[in-house]
C-alpha cells in the first residue's frame, strides 16, 4: 500500500510527500513547556472538494501512566469499496510512542503492530492471503517519533503537544507510517493565531517541498481542523 491521503480519493501521498531523508541527523526537540495531555473525544467530517468523503471517530484518554489514542475512519467514495481504518496508539505523557496497533479493510484486510523501544520501531504487518507476517525494524535518532498513519487524522493532534510553542520556528520530527512501514521526518512550524468561525485557533504548518498541511488547535491543543489546501481536502471537527 502506498501512503495516500484519502485512499481512492486523491492520487496524493500525504506523509510520503512530506517525508524527507530518513537517515539524516535530526535534532531532538525540546519538550513543550506544558507537555501534559488532556482527554478528548469526538468526530471529524472528511471533505474533499466540499464533498462528504467519510468520518473519523476518536478518543484520547489516560491509561495508567500513559495515554491511549483510539480512532477509526470510514471512507465512502462513489465507485469505490468502502474502506475502514483503525488505530490504537499508546504514548507516554511526554509524547513518546510505546505501542501501536492498526487495521485496514477494503477489498482486502490488513493489520499490524509496532513496538517502540528507545528510538527503535519494530513493525509487523499481516495481509490477508499472505503466508506470513512482514517484520521490519527502524532506528530513529530520537525516541519522540510521530506516528502518522494512513487516513487516521487525530494522530496529527499529538504534534500540537510535542511541538515547542515557546521556541516556535521550524522543528523537525521523525515520522513512521506503520501501514506502509515507511520512516522519515517532517518539519512543523507555528503560523500563530488565525480567526476561524469567530474564534482564535493556533495554527501549525506541516510541510515539505511537495505538500503543506495546516493544523488548527484550540486552547487545550485539541485538533479542530486540518487542511490540505493544494488537494482541497478539509477535516472538520463536529
Amino acid at each position: 500500500m502506498k501512503a495516500r491521503f484519502l485512499l481512492w480519493c486523491l492520487p496524493l501521498g500525504v506523509i510520503a510527500l512530506l517525508l524527507t531523508a530518513a537517515d539524516r541527523v535530526l535534532p531532538s526537540p525540546r519538550p513543550a513547556a506544558d507537555s501534559r495531555f488532556t482527554p478528548d473525544k469526538g468526530r471529524f467530517r472528511i471533505l474533499q472538494q466540499d464533498n462528504e468523503a467519510g468520518t473519523e471517530e476518536f478518543s484520547f484518554q489516560p491509561s495508567g501512566n500513559a495515554w491511549v489514542l483510539e480512532d477509526e475512519t470510514v471512507l465512502r467514495v462513489p465507485g469505490s469499496v468502502e474502506m475502514r481504518t483503525s488505530g490504537q496508539l499508546r504514548i507516554s505523557a511526554e509524547g513518546v510512542p510505546q505501542r501501536y496497533a492498526w487495521s485496514a479493510q477494503a477489498a482486502k484486510k490488513a493489520s499490524g503492530t509496532v513496538e517502540f523501544d528507545n528510538g527503535t520501531a519494530k513493525t509487523s504487518a499481516n495481509v490477508s492471503g499472505a503466508k506470513q507476517a512482514v517484520q521490519r525494524d527502524f532506528k530513529f535518532t530520537s525516541p519522540r517519533i510521530a506516528v502518522l498513519d494512513n487516513n487516521l487524522y487525530e494522530q496529527y493532534a499529538i504534534l500540537g503537544r510535542i511541538y515547542d510553542w515557546n521556541a516556535k520556528g521550524a522543528q523537525s520530527f521523525p515520522v513512521l507510517i506503520p501501514q506502509d512501514a515507511t520512516p522519515g521526518s517532517i518539519d512543523v512550524e507555528s503560523l500563530g493565531e488565525k480567526s476561524v468561525d469567530g474564534g482564535n485557533l493556533e495554527v501549525l504548518r506541516v510541510h515539505s517541498t511537495d505538500l503543506e498541511i495546516e493544523l488548527y488547535f484550540d486552547a487545550k491543543f485539541h485538533l479542530i481542523r486540518l487542511e490540505v489546501p493544494a488537494a482541497k481536502v478539509v477535516i472538520i471537527r463536529q
